[in-house]
C-alpha cells in the first residue's frame, strides 16, 4: 500500500498535474479567503476547467480547492473576524482576538500549522479506511446497497438543523427528482410531462450548482449587502516566530489529536460538513480544557481545535466517497459527478479497478497540505487584498462562470434551464429553512437505492432478506435507531426551551 503511495505521488509531482494541483490549492485560498464564497462554489468554478483533462490531474485539481478553501478561510477568519468559510466560524472566536491583541501573525499561523498537522493524520485512517471500507464493501448485494442509502439518507434528514420533518422532506424531494426522466431499468419515460426538457431527466452538477452557488449568492447579497468594510491590509503584520508555534501546538497533544478525531468521524457521516466539525472540536476543547474561561479571548486552543478538524473533515469525505460512493459533503459530491463524467464509478470497486487514480487521490492529499503551506507563506498579503474586493464585483463574475460550467457539461441549453430552476428552488428552501443538504444526497443517490431495490427483488421477490441478511439487517436497524434518537434530542431540546422561556 505505501509502495503504491509512493509511486502515485511521482505522478503527482509530474510538472502537469503538480501544477494543476498548485492552481487548485491558489483557487481554492483565494475563495475560501473571500467572505461568501465558499469552498463549494469555488470548486463549482473550478469544474469546467477539469472537463479536459484525464482524470487524476482532474481530480487533484480539485483536491488541491479542497485543501486550500479548508485552510483559506481562517485568513478572514482570524484577521478580519469574518470567517471566509463556514467551516472557520469557530476560527473567529479566539484568532481574531488574538489578531486585535496585536498577535496576527500567530493568530494566522497557528491556524495554518493545525490545519497541516490535522489534515495528515487524517490521512492515515483515510489511506486505511478508504482501502480496507471497500474491501468490505465488495461482500455487498444489492440488499445491503440499499440498506446503506437508507441509512446515509436518514442520518443526513436527522442531522440536519431545524425541524427534521422539514429535513427528510428535503430528501424526499431530491429522491423525487431522480424519477423525472427514463426508468434506469426498464428505460421507461416517467414524469416527463410530453416534454423533450424532461425526456432524459436533471443532470446532477447543473443541480448541484444551482443549489449551492446561485442561493448562496443570493443570501450573501441579502445578508452582507454590497460591500463589507475591513482594515487595511498594510495595518497587519504577520512576522512570527515558526518555532514557538509549533512548540505552542505540539505543547497540546490531547486538544490536537481529539479534535483531528471529531473532525474525521463528521467528515465520514454524509453530507455533514465542515462547519459542524469545526463548532463541535472546539466546543469539546473548551469542555475538556482545564481554562474554558479563557476560550473566546484569543487562546491559541480554539484555534488549533477548530482548524486541525476543518482539515481532517477533508480525510472523512474522502473515505466515504471512495469507499461507498457517497459524498462526505458538497464537494466530494462535486468530486464524484466528475469522476463519472470522467467514465469512473466511486464504490468499492473504485480503489481495486483504478488504482491509480484512486492511490494518486491519497498521494494528491498529502502533497496538497504541504504546497499549502508554501503557497501561504509567499502569498498572504495578496489574500487580504482580495477579500477586501467588493461582493458587487464578485458576485456577476461568479454567476457568469456558473452559467458557463452548467453549460460545458454537455453543451446543451437545458444545463442552464436546470441550473436556473435549481438556483431559484434553492434559494426559497434556504428562505424556508429547508435544508439543501438532503436534498442533494437524494438526488446522487436515487437512482442507486432505486437499482439495487429492483435488483434486490429480482433476485429473490422476499422482502424479509432486507433484515434477515447480517449486514442489511443492521443497516436498518441503524436507520431507525437515528431517526429516533434525533426525534428525542428535538423533543428534549424543545422541553428545555420551553422550561427557560
Amino acid at each position: 500500500m505505501l509502495e503504491l503511495i509512493l509511486q502515485s505521488a511521482t505522478s503527482i509531482l509530474e510538472p502537469k498535474i503538480f501544477v494543476a494541483l498548485s492552481t487548485g490549492i491558489l483557487a481554492g485560498l483565494i475563495g475560501g479567503a473571500i467572505p461568501g464564497i465558499t469552498i463549494t462554489m469555488t470548486v463549482i468554478l473550478v469544474l469546467p476547467f477539469t472537463f479536459g483533462m484525464d482524470p487524476l490531474r482532474g481530480i487533484a485539481t480539485m483536491i488541491g480547492v479542497y485543501v486550500g478553501g479548508e485552510s483559506g478561510g481562517l485568513v478572514s477568519a482570524s484577521l478580519l473576524g469574518i470567517p471566509g468559510t463556514p467551516s472557520a466560524i469557530a476560527t473567529t472566536f479566539d484568532g481574531h482576538p488574538m489578531a486585535k491583541k496585536g498577535e496576527p501573525g500567530r493568530a494566522v499561523w497557528t491556524g495554518i500549522w493545525a490545519s497541516l498537522i490535522g489534515g495528515v493524520l487524517a490521512g492515515i485512517p483515510l489511506v486505511i479506511g478508504a482501502t480496507q471500507l471497500a474491501r468490505l464493501a465488495l461482500n455487498f448485494g444489492p440488499w445491503e446497497y440499499f440498506s446503506l442509502f437508507v441509512l446515509t439518507l436518514s442520518v443526513v434528514g436527522a442531522l440536519t438543523e431545524g425541524s427534521i420533518i422539514k429535513g427528510l422532506l428535503s430528501g424526499a424531494v431530491g429522491l423525487l427528482i431522480t424519477t423525472i426522466g427514463t426508468d434506469p431499468i426498464m428505460s421507461v419515460p416517467r414524469l416527463t410531462f410530453g416534454l423533450d426538457f424532461l425526456q432524459t431527466g436533471f443532470a446532477f452538477l447543473p443541480i448541484l450548482i444551482g443549489l449551492f452557488a446561485f442561493s448562496q449568492l443570493m443570501q450573501d447579497l441579502e445578508t452582507r449587502g454590497a460591500r463589507v468594510e475591513v482594515q487595511s491590509s498594510a495595518h497587519f503584520d504577520l512576522s512570527v516566530s515558526h518555532l514557538k508555534v509549533l512548540k505552542d501546538i505540539f505543547s497540546q497533544p490531547f486538544n490536537l489529536v481529539w479534535s483531528t478525531l471529531v473532525g474525521l468521524w463528521i467528515g465520514v457521516l454524509p453530507a455533514v460538513g465542515g462547519s459542524a466539525a469545526n463548532i463541535l472540536a472546539y466546543d469539546q476543547a473548551k469542555k475538556f480544557s482545564k481554562h474554558p474561561e479563557k476560550f473566546g479571548t484569543g487562546i491559541s486552543d480554539g484555534i488549533i481545535a477548530s482548524e486541525s478538524s476543518n482539515n481532517a473533515n477533508i480525510g472523512g469525505s474522502l473515505i466515504t466517497m471512495m469507499a461507498f460512493g457517497i459524498p462526505g459533503d458538497a464537494v466530494t459530491a462535486v468530486m464524484l459527478g466528475a469522476l463519472i463524467i470522467h467514465g469512473i464509478q466511486p464504490g468499492p470497486l473504485f480503489v481495486t479497478s483504478n488504482v491509480k487514480v484512486a492511490y494518486g487521490m491519497l498521494a494528491a492529499y498529502f502533497i496538497a497540505h504541504l504546497v499549502t503551506v508554501a503557497i501561504q507563506a509567499g502569498c498572504l498579503r495578496i489574500f487580504i487584498r482580495v477579500v477586501t474586493v467588493p461582493l458587487n464585483t464578485l458576485v456577476p463574475i461568479v454567476l457568469v462562470f456558473c452559467v458557463v460550467g452548467s453549460y460545458a457539461l454537455n453543451n446543451i441549453m437545458e444545463s442552464v434551464y436546470t441550473f436556473l430552476i435549481f438556483g431559484i428552488l434553492g434559494y426559497f428552501m434556504v428562505k424556508t429553512g429547508f435544508p439543501l443538504a438532503p436534498m442533494v444526497l437524494g438526488v446522487i443517490l436515487g437512482d442507486q437505492i432505486e437499482t439495487n431495490l429492483i435488483r434486490a427483488i429480482m433476485t429473490d421477490s422476499n422482502l424479509w432478506l432486507f433484515l434477515t441478511r447480517p449486514i442489511s439487517g443492521v443497516l436498518l436497524a441503524l436507520a431507525v435507531l437515528s431517526f429516533a434518537l434525533a426525534i428525542y434530542q428535538e423533543r428534549r431540546t424543545r422541553k428545555k426551551q420551553e422550561t427557560t422561556g
